[in-house]
């Protein structure tokens, strides 16, 4: 529900009444992951997207229902084999969707306002759901914030809202959406209800070291990704807003101490483009000790194998080395600045979703894949 944060908050301020519908889990080849919603107010609006076209009319019609009737309804859609065109997702996934009514008088309302209006000031907020339980139950929503206090509640045993809203401050700290499983007298023991928590956090961050050409292509294509993107380099003339105004930020200063004084975290992204020895070792030395999600670095092979002699001297073990990507990128014969900027990106992308980088054609690999939980630094997180 929050990938649509904007509007709903304009509608929740207006005073408009809706229902709003939330992907709660996928399997298969679904088109879109646990937390995309579509919304429908009063007057038959609509905005978001559930499916990508497959059932977004039947769940408007939902969306309508629940609006007169007040109730929330989970409601599953899958591929139908007699018929492509049927309600169903013909590209052979199988996705569940909540459809909760948000009116005036509704306990969710206060809730669903102060989650929407974090999302919109770009505060870090889980919003926590019931989406499997008990009927009195499902719909019930808790707010979760990074302090670890929350609003709102579950009802039920006095425990669950305790229990609900430390895993969502949990989901919310790794920057992750995900469902969980509780009991309903608040235990962790498995099967009594389902929460999907959905977490609002700011942008991945992509900090690239190097004012080069290619620094510049990467910037549009990390923009474009949804990353807040850096570029930092040591010298000024190249640096400048000039050469790259769709950049978020412009740092003058050596890589190494900018990168040991600026906030990271498991999702950031570090393109090293410099391949120029006095940047790179002491930078590098530094990343690849942080918990941060892809380090690469651009250079051919021989500039690879002299980094990584330097590095070893420097004192990096196997397993810090083995996190480096380089030559950064996938191998697309990449040629220009765009071309090149393509095929870093497709690396990231790839790594962070668990993707093998071959051809679909011909392929036996799952084109969606389950979001992975990050377990170790430099593993991946579904942003």
């Amino acid at each position: 529900m929050l990938d649509i944060a904007g509007e709903l908050h304009r509608w929740i301020e207006e005073g408009r009444d809706f229902a709003v519908a939330t992907v709660v889990a996928v399997g298969g080849s679904a088109p879109r992951g646990p937390g995309a919603a579509l919304a429908v107010d009063s007057e038959g609006t609509a905005i978001g997207s559930v499916s990508g076209g497959c059932v977004e009319g039947a769940v408007y019609e939902l969306c309508r229902q629940a609006l007169q009737d007040g109730e929330s309804v989970l409601e599953r859609f899958g591929y139908s084999d007699e018929d492509a065109f049927a309600v169903g997702l013909t590209c052979g996934g199988i996705i569940d969707i909540l459809v909760t009514p948000v009116r005036g008088d509704t306990p969710p309302r206060a809730v669903f306002r102060a989650a929407l209006a974090a999302a919109v000031r770009d505060e870090p907020v889980a919003l926590a759901r019931v989406v499997r339980g008990p009927a009195g139950l499902l719909g019930a929503t808790l707010l979760a914030r990074p302090d670890g206090t929350y609003e709102g509640g579950l009802g039920g045993h006095p425990e669950l809202d305790r229990t609900a809203a430390a895993e969502a401050h949990a989901l919310l700290e790794a920057g992750r959406t995900g469902t969980r499983e509780l009991s309903e007298d608040g235990s962790h023991c498995p099967g009594g209800l389902t929460l999907l928590v959905e977490c609002d956090v700011p942008p991945p961050r992509m900090i690239v070291f190097g004012a080069v050409d290619f620094a510049a292509a990467l910037v549009k294509a990390g923009k474009f990704l949804g990353y807040h993107v850096t570029v930092c380099d040591a010298r000024p003339v190249f640096a400048t807003r000039a050469r790259f105004p769709e950049a978020d930020d412009i740092v003058v200063d050596w890589p190494h101490r900018y990168l040991r004084g600026t906030t990271t975290d498991a999702r950031t992204v570090l393109c090293v483009l410099t391949h120029d020895a006095k940047f790179d070792i002491p930078l590098l030395t530094q990343a690849l000790r942080m918990p941060v999600a892809f380090v690469g670095a651009m250079g051919s092979r021989r500039t690879h194998a002299d980094r990584e002699r330097r590095l070893r001297e420097a004192g990096l073990g196997e397993r810090e080395l083995a996190r480096l990507r380089s030559p950064i990128g996938l191998d697309l014969g990449a040629r220009t600045p765009e071309e090149t900027a393509l095929s870093i990106v497709a690396e990231i992308v790839a790594t962070r979703r668990g993707g093998t980088g071959v051809p679909l054609t011909g392929s036996e690999t799952p084109i969606h894949r389950e979001e992975r939980e990050e377990t170790e630094p430099g593993g991946t997180r579904a942003a």
